[in-house]
């Protein structure tokens, strides 16, 4: 509740996506540096929303310069004057949308959600994919259309069965202090990987039929939260054993040294081929793989439907410890 009487203060999730490559990150960037975040339009687009308080947009999962999102996540406070409602959150996304000053960043969805919701500790699933390319011998050889979202190797082709291979030794719960850069704000190098995967991709609809030589392959890790670069670290390391370079077992051993900076673990792989794919809650779909429809619907769960005129309020479940989303 708002100070002003009969002013309410709403907290609302919003899903959205970005291309990375013209941004210095998704974080905003303060002062008068000319190197611009998503957040610094998500946070100009909130201002003309004319919040009693001022606005202030919560990242759920950083990303660094030149990553992209098919979905991030932030909640944001909206207090409306005295006497009007909250927003309804389909009212949000299209004002938020109708404001943002950048074509690379879009508002997919908004929910209405308690005013204890974070959504970067609340968060219990984040997935990142990575986007590879073979057969590019020049960087002219990859389409326009696919630059700076893959990261294109000249070697015709990976060994994929023993890049799957090297990616079990990193599933469960490890000290991955191998895989984190300098500068990770993490008190823990301790995280557990639910999956990691490495398959070819169906091929990218900007390449010609000529140009049958590029093979396009995708690795994706699920967790809780990441380290600082932990899943550009791994994806370097696995196309090393896909390239030859590195053995699953020496994998095994670079896991096991906790030396970031080892021989073969200061590897990091372009940010421009890095997806942050979806952010999960309790009592939330996932909402990259659902429609909006479908994510409503599961919000609600069963039994707890909202009230008429508030299909997109939901409570989440909160589990495990907090954590955070740092790639």
């Amino acid at each position: 509740m708002g100070s002003g009487s009969g002013s309410v203060r709403a907290r609302y999730l919003v899903y959205f996506q970005y291309l990375g490559t013209d941004f210095n990150g998704v974080a905003a960037v303060r002062g008068a540096q000319r190197a611009v975040g998503v957040q610094n339009y998500l946070e100009e687009a909130a201002e003309r929303l004319k919040s009693v308080v001022p606005v202030k947009v919560v990242i759920s999962s950083r990303t660094d310069a030149g990553v992209h999102a098919l979905s991030n996540a932030a909640h944001l406070d909206v207090q409306r004057r005295s006497g009007q409602p909250p927003f309804p959150p389909k009212v949000l996304t299209e004002a938020l949308n109708r404001h943002l000053r950048h074509p690379d960043i879009r508002v997919l969805q908004a929910f209405r959600v308690p005013s204890d919701f974070h959504a970067r500790y609340s968060a219990t699933s984040r997935t990142y994919l990575y986007r590879l390319a073979t057969g590019c011998t020049r960087p002219d050889q990859l389409p326009v259309f696919e630059r700076n979202r893959c990261w294109a190797l000249p070697a015709d082709h990976l060994e994929v069965a023993a890049m799957q291979e090297a990616a079990q030794h990193l599933l469960g719960t490890h000290d991955f202090s191998a895989f984190q850069s300098a500068g990770s704000p993490s008190t823990s190098p301790v995280r557990t990987l639910r999956r990691a995967s490495v398959s070819s991709h169906p091929a990218s609809p900007f390449v010609l039929p000529q140009e049958c030589r590029l093979q396009f392959w995708s690795l994706e890790f699920e967790s809780q939260s990441f380290l600082y670069r932990q899943v550009r670290r791994m994806t370097a390391i696995l196309v090393a054993v896909g390239l030859g370079a590195l053995t699953p077992t020496q994998v095994k051993m670079i896991l096991e040294s906790r030396d970031p900076l080892g021989r073969h673990q200061t590897r990091v792989a372009p940010a421009h081929g890095l997806f942050l794919k979806s952010v999960l809650y309790g009592g939330l779909g996932d909402f990259a793989a659902e429609s909006p429809a479908c994510a409503q619907q599961e919000s609600q769960g069963p039994g707890t439907r909202g009230a008429p005129g508030q299909p997109e309020d939901f409570r989440p479940e909160i589990s495990g410890p907090k954590a955070g989303g740092l790639e």
